[in-house]
């Protein structure tokens, strides 16, 4: 597995290892009802903020199991406005996507940029094969992302999640690394997708 060279830069965006000075704009959004909304975990305390920021600072990708957590900031903007994480599955080649935004990033089309620059990373770099996305079936701005990026809805598990009290509908998008670069072929001819939005 090659090393992964940081900071990822795209046309708006940094993605970048978080540092001890994120704290307080992670904890910001980490701490809400609304960003715990479609998480398996709740919102987070400022002492749990502190222990996986610090977790997410310190990743090593090297095997099956490992994943990055690489922190969204805009170039025009400093300041931390989400994340984008991707996770490696076992199995060979294959890995998970995920992201979650600040607020104040949503709607913006900045999930769907910081995203797709990590499925170049994972297709082109890391020579994944396959990537895909888990969704609560309800958390229709993510499937929206997944839509943009090209990600098809490949299975949709009824009842399959408990949490927070209640069965929650499974959504898995994926795409392939063939799909991948016969979408960024069209894209380069001119057939690009519109990257505004969530």
């Amino acid at each position: 597995m090659p090393d992964i060279e940081l900071p990822i830069v795209t046309d708006r965006l940094i993605l970048r290892r978080f540092e001890a000075e994120d704290l307080e704009r992670f904890h910001g959004y980490q701490s809400l009802p609304g960003t715990a909304r479609f998480l398996l975990r709740s919102e987070l305390s400022k002492t749990r903020a502190m222990e996986v920021l610090g977790r997410y600072a310190n990743f090593e990708f090297t095997q099956e199991g490992d994943w990055i957590c690489l922190a969204i900031e805009r170039k025009d903007q400093p300041g931390l406005m989400g994340e984008v994480v991707l996770k490696w599955l076992e199995g060979t080649g294959q890995g998970e996507l995920g992201w979650i935004l600040h607020p104040e990033a949503r709607g913006q089309g900045i999930a769907t940029e910081a995203a797709r620059a990590v499925m170049e990373l994972a297709f082109e770099q890391l020579s994944f094969h396959r990537l895909d996305a888990k969704l609560d079936a309800l958390n229709t701005g993510s499937a929206a992302i997944c839509k943009r990026l090209g990600m098809r809805l490949e299975a949709t598990l009824v009842d399959n999640w408990h949490y927070k009290g209640q069965w929650a509908t499974e959504q898995i998008y994926a795409i392939l690394d063939t799909e991948w670069r016969d979408r960024k072929r069209q894209v380069t001819a001119g057939g690009e997708a519109p990257t505004s939005g969530v």
